[in-house]
């Protein structure tokens, strides 16, 4: 059996499955979910989701949500199958579950935040709210300035090695600098090469037509 994610087409951590998926190697179904319709609230849908939200994947009948849980139980279930997201040393798997919450608090809670505002509020007819941009801005800025001081020493957040803690920032991070134009590596050369490399792998570019081909 194929396996399903429902997702809305807007929806960074949904997208972000879709990447994983493809990183793994796992053919998929994708599923929309309206949320503008409020899709994610019927009873149907909150039957797999207590929460009404997305992403949702079902594997052959184990159903399941939250994106970086699901990416984590992907990467266990086919460890040889594509792309390795966790290391097998203890210490490295920590490093990467250390890098992948930091992304959570100090990445994605702010550039969510100005996504939301200048692209995602259309969809459900509302105005954005500037102010609530610029202060994100300011304090995703202020962050990647310490994302500056860590690709400074290794090639990715984690080491030396690419893992879920790097790919966990494509879709947001594609979408704040390529759609809403902010410049996250400005005077930060190093997050700049890093950028420059993980948004433009194979596994994005096969997703970000799920996004594009609705704007």
């Amino acid at each position: 059996m194929t396996l399903k994610l429902y997702g809305w087409f807007a929806s960074a951590p949904a997208l972000f499955v879709a990447v994983i998926l493809h990183e793994k190697q796992i053919p998929f179904e994708w599923i929309e979910v309206d949320l503008a319709k409020g899709d994610q609230k019927t009873p149907e849908f909150v039957a797999s989701n207590p929460f009404g939200e997305v992403p949702t994947i079902d594997d052959d009948g184990f159903v399941m949500y939250e994106s970086r849980a699901i990416a984590r139980y992907l990467d266990e279930k086919y460890p040889d199958q594509g792309t390795r997201l966790y290391p097998k040393d203890v210490q490295k798997r920590a490093a990467v579950d250390q890098a992948v919450w930091a992304e959570l608090t100090q990445f994605y809670r702010f550039g969510v935040r100005i996504l939301y505002e200048t692209l995602n509020k259309r969809f459900f007819g509302r105005e954005p709210n500037m102010e609530l941009v610029e202060e994100a801005k300011k304090s995703l800025l202020a962050k990647m300035d310490v994302y500056e001081s860590i690709l400074s020493k290794q090639r990715y957040l984690a080491g030396d090695e690419l893992t879920l803690a790097d790919i966990v920032h494509i879709p947001v991070g594609s979408r704040l600098i390529e759609e809403a134009k902010v410049d996250l590596g400005e005077g930060r050369p190093n997050v700049k090469r890093w950028f420059d490399e993980i948004i433009k792998r194979e596994s994005w570019q096969k997703v970000k037509p799920i996004y594009m081909n609705r704007i």
